[in-house]
């Protein structure tokens, strides 16, 4: 019963109730401990929130070939996917960075504008505090889905 009235607060409290975003981005501090990052030693943890109220957390988990390491943001998302979600309302990102709150890398933006413009995130610093942001607002003019509708274009050939 407990869960159930935390996910309440958390699908209607993201916009004016302080509690869903501190419970979210308490996620995204308790994911960030599953980090394996044995190079960097920069832990980040994610946790994303759909709009049935569904949480799915991630950590990033790095690779001796430093290319295929990959970000918090983007397993949590993942794992969404996998489970079959598309829609997003938010994600909270934490780290261990006490002095800027983090920030998604541009791969990040990029991968989470795949699944929309229109939705929060919450960059956090380890105290629980907070800033509140859209994915557009971290990739503004930024190139999605419906970029790759084309339309058809009459070219004539004058040989």
């Amino acid at each position: 019963m407990g869960d159930q009235k935390m996910m309440h607060e958390l699908i209607n409290g993201l916009n004016g109730h302080l509690l869903g975003i501190k419970e979210l981005t308490r996620k995204s501090l308790e994911a960030k401990t599953f980090a394996y990052c044995p190079y960097s030693k920069f832990r980040v943890g994610a946790a994303l929130l759909t709009h049935d109220g569904t949480v799915f957390t991630g950590c990033n988990v790095e690779n001796a070939c430093f290319n295929l390491g990959i970000c918090a943001e983007r397993v949590a998302i993942s794992k969404a996917v996998s489970e079959g979600y598309r829609d997003f309302k938010a994600i909270a990102i934490a780290s261990d960075m006490c002095e800027n709150f983090i920030s998604p890398c541009g791969g990040c933006r990029q991968f989470m504008r795949e699944f929309g413009s229109n939705w929060d995130v919450y960059l956090s610093k380890p105290d629980g505090s907070y800033v509140e942001m859209t994915v557009e607002e971290l990739l503004p003019a930024s190139f999605g889905p419906e970029d790759l509708k084309m339309k058809k274009v009459n070219i004539r050939n004058e040989f």
